[in-house]
């Protein structure tokens, strides 16, 4: 799209200012306002701190709605950029690029209304890092009001090559549910076990067999995993404490076994926390679905990836998770990932590392993906030229 280019200094430097003063979610204040400010059109609130900015155009058609993420992560940054943050929040996720570049695209986009093929509506959305999902209240409430013809986004990736962007069709990030496994046993002196019920042996017994009925009961070429992230339990090493308790995640691409992880969960927690005597609860929070990328549209933007000057990296699928699936209630979904392995200057690292610093070139490569990515929406390969979009 012509004149993102021409947006390309201001929005790096606006990066390196979201960057500097990253904030958690729910509470992007400032952000919000530091978007406000570079924007050239009026933004009307939405899901508490998020933003909404519409690109009118002429013609009668819904909007494509295009997704930037408002929050960053509580991680110490230890980058040592000059812009790097200095409090215990980070933009450990490429937050601070999306946000730049989504300002670019729409800044070119109302230079260029009068030649867009639909309005786009630019969606700054709060709290993906966190619940409540950001994406989930505004699908239920100001974004499904606006209902959009579609709904993208473009997110970098380190493990991915630089130049290069995935996007393929079909599920190509996980649902993910969060799980608090609670054991209750009877609290003993350690000299005398046998007068209590242990329930950190039980815990730690049930977590092992967790991970290894994952490997038993979902079928092995379906991405699936369970991870078990926090134990918790005791206050004295000579002490058989009352409780204890473990919280995890658990991860699907298909519905039927995501379901299957949530009975796996129930049924080996009760059984082996019986087994020791114990009784074991589990508190589910139903998180995001499955992200499945809509195949008209994925196969549109192909092609303006490489009018743009990107080529298609390698199919990516992942067990990582993302709310902007929860917009797929709303309209059909594509969300792309732009490749960061190989940048100059790019030191490898995974997200929300607190050494990942993503290099300031990433805020044109994610703005031209934003821009194939609308278009696609629109229908339009065939007016990309039109746009501008290969200048």
């Amino acid at each position: 799209m012509a004149g993102i280019e021409r947006e390309l200094p201001r929005a790096t430097r606006l990066r390196e200012r979201l960057h500097a003063e990253p904030e958690l979610a729910h509470a992007e204040h400032d952000t919000v306002a530091k978007l406000e400010a570079e924007l050239s059109i009026a933004c009307q609130p939405a899901a508490g701190t998020g933003r909404l900015a519409l690109v009118e155009v002429d013609v009668e058609r819904s909007p494509v709605a295009v997704r930037a993420e408002l929050d960053g992560l509580p991680i110490r940054e230890r980058t040592g950029a000059a812009f790097s943050a200095r409090g215990e929040a980070m933009h450990a996720c490429g937050h601070d690029v999306h946000m730049a570049a989504l300002v670019a695209l729409t800044r070119a986009a109302h230079e260029l209304r009068t030649d867009l093929p639909a309005p786009l509506l630019a969606v700054f959305q709060p709290s993906e890092e966190a619940y409540p999902s950001g994406a989930q209240q505004l699908a239920d409430d100001a974004l499904g009001a606006l209902t959009p013809a579609a709904v993208v986004a473009a997110h970098v990736h380190p493990e991915l090559p630089w130049g290069s962007v995935a996007l393929d069709t079909g599920i190509v990030n996980a649902s993910c549910d969060a799980v608090t496994i609670t054991v209750e046993g009877e609290p003993s002196h350690g000299a005398y076990p046998h007068q209590g019920r242990d329930p950190i042996l039980a815990l730690s017994q049930l977590v092992v067999a967790l991970h290894a009925q994952v490997g038993r009961r979902i079928d092995p070429l379906q991405a699936a995993s369970l991870t078990i992230g926090v134990l918790e339990g005791g206050s004295a090493e000579n002490l058989i404490p009352a409780r204890a308790c473990a919280r995890g995640a658990l991860r699907a691409h298909r519905p039927e076994d995501r379901l299957a992880l949530r009975a796996l969960v129930e049924e080996v927690a009760h059984g082996i926390a019986e087994a020791h005597g114990c009784r074991a609860s589990v508190e589910l929070v139903p998180g995001e679905p499955a992200l499945e990328n809509d195949a008209e549209i994925v196969a549109r933007a192909r092609e303006l990836l490489a009018r743009g000057g990107l080529s298609l990296a390698p199919q990516w699928h992942s067990c990582g998770s993302d709310d902007f699936a929860f917009f797929g209630a709303l309209a059909p979904l594509a969300i792309a990932f732009v490749g960061l392995d190989g940048a100059a200057g790019f030191t490898q690292r995974p997200l929300h590392h607190p050494e990942l610093l993503v290099p300031s070139e990433a805020v044109g490569a994610v703005a031209r993906t934003l821009a194939a990515l609308y278009l696609a929406a629109a229908g339009s390969v065939e007016l990309a030229g039109s746009t501008g979009y290969a200048d």
